[in-house]
């Protein structure tokens, strides 16, 4: 059924004409008919969600509500995508609705619309209910090695991006994988792989290894490799077209749930779009970075990104990726491994509850 307050929440901000969308103007509307809303002046945001861009069309199959008949209404109105209702007067809308003779219809339909667009926009929570959301949907997961989950108090934050940053060969890449083969064994992991590194033979390595997985060591291999799903990435774009594609499949999954995201490396895809003196390659870095955030988040997943070193002032060595992106991961955690020897340091450079400089020696079976 209709309810107009919902219409009175979302159209107050959002009163645009399609031409000040198309040319960039601030504008603002004569009071809509019946209605005391305030009105602003807005100007058209440059960037938005890519469900709000989408065609009503592609809502069809998912909410039937939106059917021919509705979009045929909407289309006579000026309305083809679901970012349109974001620059239409609601109240209006819904008083051209009630002249056809399926008015009751209409407004389900778009009510439907504005739930979809909701659903884009979290609410403001406060620090209880943060606090709660941590202690029942935040678990901390197993990195699969004893040493490490002994620093990090457990593991792996779920609702955390955790950035392992190191140089060359200093077994970045093989926590990856310890941990990998730890969580896939209560869960599901998405590996993406930039540079060929993952390895099906060292997640086996990993499970014999482990005095748990001696015991019909098949059975788990099996059902451990089922449970990692790898894409190769090799472009900052391919990166945000997988992550985007992987949103919705996260809200709709039943029974076992992904509850780890690996990308391996993560400065290996935004390294080369840093350079020059524009900004764009920055402002990728920091989508990607934020997206990453927004699944953990919002998907109670545990996100491991991999970062190499760089050479820095009076030849000392520091993060690759500037500073910009030193802001964005929740953990990082620096490695460092001892010339010849499987024999690593794990450093503790930053963490939400953690004290810096705290560290630990671990081996790398």
């Amino acid at each position: 059924m209709f309810r107009a307050p919902t219409f009175q929440k979302l159209s107050s901000p959002f009163l645009f004409t399609a031409r000040a969308r198309n040319e960039g103007l601030s504008v603002h509307h004569s009071p809509p008919i019946a209605t005391n809303l305030v009105h602003r002046r807005f100007r058209a945001p440059k960037s938005r969600n890519p469900r709000e861009m989408a065609p009503l069309k592609s809502l069809e199959r998912e909410y039937p509500i939106v059917d021919f008949n509705f979009q045929q209404f909407c289309a006579s109105n000026g309305i083809f995508s679901v970012e349109d209702f974001l620059i239409q007067d609601l109240y209006v809308l819904a008083a051209l609705a009630e002249q056809h003779s399926t008015s009751e219809r209409l407004k389900e339909g778009i009510t439907q619309v504005l739930s979809v667009i909701d659903t884009q926009h979290q609410p403001w929570l406060n620090g209880l209910e943060l606090l709660e959301d941590a202690q029942q949907n935040k678990h901390i997961l197993s990195s699969g090695c004893e040493r490490i989950d002994m620093l990090l108090e457990g593991g792996f934050c779920e609702g955390y991006l955790t950035e392992l940053v190191g140089p060359s060969s200093s077994c970045k890449t093989q926590v990856c994988l310890q941990a990998a083969s730890a969580v896939a064994k209560i869960g599901g992991v998405v590996f993406l792989d930039t540079g060929n590194s993952f390895s099906s033979k060292r997640i086996a390595q990993f499970l014999i290894s482990d005095p748990d997985g001696k015991e019909g060591n098949q059975n788990i291999l099996q059902k451990v490799l089922k449970s990692i799903e790898c894409h190769s990435v090799f472009d900052i774009f391919t990166l945000l077209d997988v992550l985007h594609q992987l949103k919705p499949n996260l809200t709709s999954q039943t029974g076992g749930r992904v509850q780890l995201l690996i990308v391996d490396s993560i400065s290996s895809l935004i390294t080369p779009i840093l350079g020059g003196s524009g900004s764009h390659g920055r402002a990728l870095m920091i989508s990607a970075g934020s997206l990453l955030k927004k699944l953990a988040h919002e998907h109670n997943l545990a996100v491991l990104v991999t970062n190499h070193m760089v050479s820095g002032e009076g030849g000392t060595h520091k993060p690759a990726l500037g500073e910009s992106w030193k802001s964005i991961p929740h953990v990082r955690l620096q490695l460092s491994r001892e010339h010849g020897s499987n024999i690593c340091n794990m450093c503790i450079l930053r963490h939400p509850y953690m004290a810096s400089g705290k560290a630990v020696t671990f081996m790398i079976p």
